[in-house]
């Protein structure tokens, strides 16, 4: 399907400069991007690739000043990168629209009520007394437990389990392999040192507009409720244990592992690796470079790096003295040597 700059520029409330017929029916980056497809420049450090990008339209960031030539007609919108996330998801509708009615062999247990817009693929498990709201996405093959709540438009890609007793809310997107509500890890040695098992009698809540990724785990509290808080995002292979409260619009990228009880506060990032000990609380609007060790409460907002983790522009001087240590340590021991 063909769109015209024109169009594109009117959906966007953009400002064009260049041939406002030519049309594009692909997408591109800007470095590889050749005619027929729209790409987008949201950071001046691109601006070398403008005059020779072969990308018929470009999403161009408001601020960013050009004085130069290019080919390609540009639109000009506050924010490039949003606007073509906002094109994006159009094409993302078209490419995968919503499903609906229920595809056998499934099972759904006697008495639960599947909306007449909401999807079941085959070989899905849906559990007694299960709620399901309003254009849900039931993938096949996907699990869901006794007593489990879902709200309006969630999507629950292939293989995804819920547990008996969970909550996911409205507008989430869980991708597959996602498991909600498995045990917490939690066990007791006794008198003999085995070590026995604590059950785990809590639940998981995810709120509204979560997104969660492939293959990682949320547990199940032992008591009282796992939280993931409205709007956060969680990227594949991540571990969420038990008791466990992430804040709202949180970003957990790939292989984050955080132990029980501990409180993420909202709006924070943590960078792939990051590993969080358990029983601990972190302030709202913190950020933490990749593979760093969170060992105590973070109070205060701000950049944080390292293992364990200290004020990133501390941990990037401190890397700088580290890379030269050798060297340090020989011009030490020279010293040593001349003064015996």
């Amino acid at each position: 399907m063909k769109f015209s700059a024109q169009q594109i520029a009117a959906l966007l409330g953009g400002k064009i400069t260049g041939d406002a017929n030519r049309q594009v029916w692909d997408v591109g980056s800007i470095e590889s991007a050749k005619e027929g497809q729209l790409t987008f420049l949201c950071d001046a450090k691109y601006l070398p690739h403008l005059p020779q990008t072969g990308a018929s339209v470009v999403l161009m960031t408001d601020s960013i000043e050009f004085s130069g030539s290019t080919n390609a007609t540009l639109i000009r919108v506050e924010n490039a990168r949003a606007a073509m996330g906002q094109l994006l998801a159009l094409v993302a509708k078209a490419m995968n629209p919503a499903k609906q009615g229920v595809e056998q062999p499934s099972f759904i247990s006697e008495g639960v009520i599947v909306p007449e817009d909401a999807y079941v693929g085959a070989f899905a498990y849906i559990g007694k007394n299960v709620q399901l709201g309003k254009g849900v996405q039931i993938y096949p093959h996907t699990y869901i437990g006794d007593n489990v709540r879902i709200g309006d438009n969630t999507i629950l890609y292939s293989g995804v389990k819920v547990y008996y007793n969970c909550v996911v809310g409205s507008d989430c997107i869980l991708h597959a392999g996602v498991v909600i509500g498995s045990d917490g890890f939690g066990f007791e040695p006794d008198a003999k040192g085995v070590n026995q098992k604590l059950p785990q009698i809590g639940n998981v809540i995810i709120e509204d507009d979560v997104e969660i990724g492939a293959n990682t785990t949320v547990d199940r509290a032992m008591m009282g409720s796992t939280i993931v808080r409205r709007n956060a995002k969680i990227d594949n292979l991540v571990q969420v244990a038990h008791n466990v409260e992430v804040g709202e619009s949180t970003f957990l990228c790939s292989q984050v592992g955080i132990a029980g009880s501990s409180k993420i506060g909202g709006h924070c990032i943590l960078a792939g690796q990051v590993g969080v000990a358990g029983h601990l609380e972190i302030a709202d609007n913190c950020i933490f470079g990749a593979q760093s060790g969170i060992p105590s409460n973070v109070r205060k907002a701000g950049m944080y790096q390292g293992s364990p983790i200290i004020d990133a522009m501390n941990w990037r001087r401190s890397i700088v003295g580290f890379k030269n240590l050798p060297d340090i340590m020989k011009r030490l021991q020279e010293l040593e040597k001349k003064g015996n």
